[in-house]
């Protein structure tokens, strides 16, 4: 399956930066980019459970021929979480739900080596964060 555009700018930017430093630091900018949440998203209900820092994934679902279509959006209190947050987003959002489940980030991020730095916790954030919206993806 084909990702999504921006995705593949990013890991190709990310093949560029030898130094895992240089990675991080591209992704710290990638998460200074995103909008941040309205109050009304940064509710309990969107909250991912299992992150050590904070991090809110708020889902907007609009119908498509090739099923529910997945508006991501998402915010954290920690900036590599954030960048990660854009990265996973860049790779989910603005698509059908039923790629998105079948879509496994975790793999595709252990492929591109960026889970190798990312401490045990960011790391089990980053699966609860991904399993979150897989799982929406699979009940839609």
């Amino acid at each position: 399956m084909t990702q999504p555009q921006k995705f593949q700018e990013i890991a190709e930017n990310l093949s560029f930066l030898d130094d895992w430093e240089d990675q991080f630091e591209y992704i710290i900018e990638l998460g200074k980019a995103l909008p941040k949440l309205s109050d009304a998203q940064r509710v309990p209900e969107n909250k991912v459970s299992g992150c050590v820092a904070q991090v809110w994934l708020a889902v907007e679902k609009t119908p498509s021929d090739a099923g529910p279509v997945f508006h991501i959006k998402g915010e954290s209190d920690a900036m590599i979480v954030q960048g990660l947050v854009a990265v996973l987003l860049a790779l989910y959002s603005d698509r059908p739900a039923s790629e998105i489940a079948a879509t496994d980030a975790i793999a595709i991020f252990d492929e591109m080596g960026l889970r190798e730095h990312l401490t045990t916790q960011r790391s089990n954030g980053l699966i609860s964060m991904v399993n979150r919206i897989r799982a929406q993806a699979q009940a839609a």
